[in-house]
């Protein structure tokens, strides 16, 4: 994700935090939310003690198995993060306690075979409209990838 997302913070002047799950993928997506958001909690709070963050303009990210997780942290926490980019969720984790009210942008590629965009992304974006969200979705002609010109896109979105 640093690889892939650097030349967007780069250009953006965004401070980027890219955290690992702490299991094989994160905690949320077999059940609840543990140990993984509490790193990421800790993490950024190491982040807000060395740089000066405008916590205005928080923002998650996370591609596959990490937009889902990006998707239910920002419904859970709207109040911290005003925008969320998912590059090929997979599902919405049920969230019982929904926070503030961020705007989302979701893109998927029609040829994924890993998380086909019929059973994933088609399906998420109608249930965050119906839910009152903000939704950007974008379709790209392409597999379960993140290409630069999405990238750039969905980084012009999240200005």
């Amino acid at each position: 994700m640093v690889r892939t997302l650097a030349p967007l913070a780069d250009d953006t002047g965004a401070v980027l935090l890219a955290p690992e799950s702490r299991a094989t993928t994160w905690d949320a997506i077999g059940g609840e939310f543990g140990p993984d958001v509490e790193f990421i909690d800790r993490a950024l709070g190491w982040i807000f003690e060395r740089v000066d963050v405008n916590a205005a303009r928080l923002a998650l990210s996370g591609f596959s198995d990490g937009a889902t997780y990006a998707l239910a942290l920002g419904i859970a926490n709207g109040d911290l993060f005003g925008r969320v980019l998912a590059f090929s969720p997979g599902f919405l984790i049920p969230i019982q306690e929904r926070h503030g009210h961020p705007a989302f942008s979701v893109s998927h590629g029609i040829k994924d075979r890993i998380l086909p965009i019929d059973q994933c992304s088609r399906r998420i974006v109608p249930l965050l409209k119906q839910a009152g969200y903000s939704v950007r979705f974008e379709e790209f002609d392409g597999g379960h990838q993140m290409p630069p010109d999405v990238i750039r896109l969905a980084g012009r979105w999240m200005e």
